[in-house]
Parts: C-alpha cells; structure tokens; sequence
C-alpha cells in the first residue's frame, strides 16, 4: 500500500490487518526510528556515507504489539516512543533520500514479507520494495483533504497548529517524495488507485477488503 503523507495508509491498514488476522507494517517507522538513531550518533546528517554505513551495521526486529501492527526495533531497543520527536519529524525526510539508507531498508522489509500474511505501507512499496506483491494499492486525495484531515487529527489531540501550516507542509514533503531521484512516490503500473476523497476510513477498508478476497 502507498500513497502520500496523511493519505489514511496507516489507519487504513491497521483495520484492515486487523480483519483480514495479518499484521501491519508501517514502512515510515523504520526511517523515523534511524533518523533517531543517526542523531543520537552524532554523525552529521549531510554526511551521505556515513549514514549509508550505519544503516548497513544497523539491526532491524518488529515486534508484534496490542494493536496489530509492528513495532520498530532498533540493534535491540524499542523505537516506538522516539518516533515522533521533533528532532526525527525535522530530518527524516533528509535522511530517507540517501540511497545506502533505503537499500538497507529495502532489504530489512524483504525480509518481513517473506514471513507473508503482511500488509506493508509506504512510498515506493509497490514499485521498489514488493513488486511482485499480490495486491497493490495506491491510496490519495488532495492534499487539501489531506491537511485538513491532519488538522482535525491533531485538533483533537489539542495540538495547536495552524492549517495553512499543516497544508503547506505537506505541499513540501510531496514535492520532495515524488521528485527524489531514489524511489520516489509513484503508483507502481499495476496498483490500483482509490482516491479516498470522499469516501470514510470504513469505506476504503472496505474496498480493500474486497480486492484483497479476491486474489
């Protein structure tokens, strides 16, 4: 499953791992939880080939947890709860344009799906990481939605953050994703596109649901 930032891919998923009784794979958290990694290091983050052979010396482990995904491990440690630390939010995009880091990443994710009765989420899952997946999805909306979906999430967690704020970002870290020299964001020439602009989380789910049953 791909798709833009804040397209629903990690609600979506979840629910649908949680019916279909797989497990569900967040591809960001690997990036977030390196990222965290690099600065804790110390290494400069411009600095392409040191963070290229750290990836390569760095141990990935997922853990299974309550709410039926995969918790990101880190050389043994539990990643989880720096994922969303400001500094990671700041320089992962940074980080995950090198392309030592995605090969690393690449190959720890292989090595998830072989376990099968997986469902992966992320940029270039379709077209780099599983191309021969048996089902490909492609998930968007405009970023409009996008933000504005993002405003409320964060509304209720009473975050205080502007809209336009929220929708110029997300602007940024689409032009950064689809024009990255490495995986950028793209559908994979077989995936199928749902445009989630009016449909509810359920309905997506749904529909998912039924693609996936019938393979």
């Amino acid at each position: 499953m791909d798709g833009p930032v804040a397209a629903g891919k990690s609600s979506t998923g979840l629910l649908l791992a949680q019916r279909l009784g797989y497990l569900f794979l967040d591809t960001g958290t690997m990036y977030r939880a390196f990222t965290w990694k690099a600065i804790n290091s110390g290494i400069p983050l411009e600095d392409q080939d040191k963070l290229s052979r750290l990836a390569g010396i760095t141990r990935f482990d997922f853990v299974p947890n309550n709410k039926g995904g995969l918790s990101p491990f880190i050389d043994g440690h539990n990643a989880s709860a720096k994922l969303t630390q400001p500094e990671v939010d700041e320089n992962v995009a940074i980080v995950a344009r090198v392309a030592g880091v995605r090969q690393a990443m690449v190959a720890a994710q292989r090595m998830v799906a072989q376990q099968g009765g997986i469902i992966m989420a992320g940029r270039d899952i379709g077209t780099v990481v599983l191309p021969q997946a048996e089902l490909k999805v492609f998930i968007t909306a405009s970023v409009e939605e996008r933000a504005s979906r993002r405003y409320k999430q964060l509304s209720q967690k009473r975050v205080n953050i502007n809209y336009d704020i929220i929708l110029a970002d997300l602007k940024e870290r689409d032009e950064a994703d689809s024009t990255r020299s490495i995986s950028p964001l793209r559908p994979a020439s077989d995936a199928i596109i749902i445009d989630t602009e009016k449909l509810t989380l359920q309905q997506v789910v749904d529909k998912i649901y039924s693609l996936a049953t019938k393979q």
